[in-house]
C-alpha cells in the first residue's frame, strides 16, 4: 500500500495505490492542500520509516539503517520489552497484529515479564 499524487489540470490529488491480488487498485483521497489528506499523507509517512521519537529503543544500532520488512522481529521485540504506548500504537499501525503476536510466542529476547504482560494485552494464551 502506498501513496501516489497525480497533477490533473492545475490541480494535484492523491490516491492509495493498494494490491487486489494481480491488480493494483487506485483509491481517490482527495486534493493534496486537503487538511485530511495532508494528515494521511503524514501518517503514511510515519508508517514508512522508524520515527525520530523512537530512537532510544533502538540505542545500539543506527535508526536509518533499520529496514521495517526485513528486522521487523527486531522491531517488534524491542517495542514490545522496552516501548511505551505511543511506540505500541506506532507499531500496530505498520506490522498486523497476527505477526506481534507471532514474535511474541517465538522471541528469546522478549522477558517472561514482559511476555506475560503482552499475552495477556492481546488475550493470547501462554503455548
Amino acid at each position: 500500500m502506498s501513496v501516489i499524487t497525480k497533477k490533473i489540470g492545475k490541480g494535484e490529488y492523491a490516491y492509495l495505490a493498494v494490491r487486489e491480488g494481480k491488480k493494483v487498485v487506485h483509491k481517490y483521497l482527495g486534493p493534496v492542500d486537503s487538511p485530511e489528506v495532508q494528515k494521511k499523507l503524514a501518517e503514511k509517512k510515519e508508517t514508512a520509516v522508524v520515527p525520530e521519537r523512537f530512537r532510544a529503543l533502538f540505542w545500539d544500532t543506527n535508526i536509518d539503517a533499520i529496514h521495517l520488512k526485513r528486522n521487523a522481529r527486531y522491531i517488534i521485540e524491542r517495542v514490545l520489552e522496552f516501548g511505551e504506548l505511543d511506540a505500541l500504537e506506532w507499531m500496530q499501525r505498520v506490522y498486523p497484529t497476527q505477526i506481534i503476536i507471532d514474535v511474541l510466542s517465538v522471541s528469546r529476547s522478549i522477558s517472561e515479564r514482559s511476555r506475560n504482560f503482552w499475552e495477556i494485552w492481546f488475550g493470547v494464551k501462554h503455548a
